[in-house]
């Protein structure tokens, strides 16, 4: 077996475990903003990732690195993790873990027009379109959301709140390029875990539940802090440095399909074929948006 062969068969290898690790993330949130809350799960989910990442990045010598770029850090903190898991602790009390898991999948679509905004990124006429079309999915999904059932006004407010965790995505991704540029993976995903821990702790200790948590409950945040965020970040680090970021952002074309099995086998949810067509045009306006896909001119 080549190397380059044995790199692309453990690319893979990461590639599928981070999609079932990400798919599980929406559940875990789930099952704890129905007993913690929402400030608590959150706080609880980026506080373990802390612990479980802070011992890493001492053994490899880089807590300085941390401390250095610890003002950035902060801001990038907001929009990696506590904005972003906070939409998705309020949005999954309202709608299923497969529609956040779709809405989820819209991350690149807020990247690529965030870097054109911000970062003056060029967009050639593909992408353009690739754009269109993902704005076009979203706008049928949050409709799908908001007709044929008796509680559409919850379905639709959680499925909009849920578009504030790809936008805070969009806004951390042209941040960190902007502002740490040259700092190392395993410091930037410590700073957003450390950073949203010292952001969230205070209003997490003023809302922290006064009855008894479920040992279910601890568990499903120990999954979400230890595996969905702290293993999760090794794992997508790792694709970037084998396979590049553009194969490593397909990981969340994915997701939603994992999140889909969990959904229907773990949890009983339902799936309409409204959300699922929506999905479709989703995940078509990414490939074509993120360039991981271009027509080619005829001769």
């Amino acid at each position: 077996m080549t190397q380059a062969t044995s790199r692309s068969r453990h690319w893979l290898i990461d590639f599928l475990t981070l999609s079932a690790i990400w798919g599980s993330s929406f559940m875990f949130t789930q099952i704890g903003a129905l007993d913690l809350g929402v400030v608590p799960t959150t706080f609880a989910r980026v506080g373990i990732a802390s612990l479980f990442l802070l011992p890493l990045l001492l053994i490899k010598g880089q807590g300085a690195a941390l401390l250095r770029v610890w003002r950035p850090g902060m801001v990038l903190a907001l929009f990696t993790s506590a904005l972003p898991f906070l939409a998705y602790a309020v949005a999954l009390q309202h709608i299923s873990t497969s529609t956040a898991a779709i809405v989820n999948a819209t991350t690149p679509l807020f990247g690529a027009t965030i870097a054109w905004l911000w970062l003056h990124e060029q967009l050639n006429t593909t992408r353009v379109l690739g754009l269109a079309l993902g704005f076009i999915g979203v706008c049928a999904l949050v409709i799908s959301k908001s007709l044929g059932t008796d509680h559409w006004a919850s379905d639709l407010g959680g499925t909009l709140v849920c578009l504030l965790a790809p936008l805070c995505y969009g806004i951390a991704a042209s941040f960190s390029r902007r502002h740490m540029p040259q700092v190392t993976p395993l410091v930037t995903a410590s700073a957003s875990q450390v950073g949203s821990t010292l952001w969230l702790l205070l209003p997490a200790l003023w809302t922290w539940p006064t009855h008894a948590v479920a040992w279910s409950t601890w568990a499903a945040m120990g999954a979400l802090g230890i595996v969905c965020s702290g293993v999760a970040y090794i794992l997508f680090f790792r694709i970037i440095s084998i396979a590049g970021a553009a194969k490593a952002l397909t990981v969340t074309f994915a997701v939603p399909v994992f999140a889909l099995l969990y959904g229907v086998s773990l949890l009983g949810e339902n799936i309409s074929g409204a959300a699922l067509a929506s999905a479709s045009i989703i995940i078509a306006g990414i490939v074509l948006a993120t360039g991981l896909w271009t027509p080619k001119a005829r001769a």
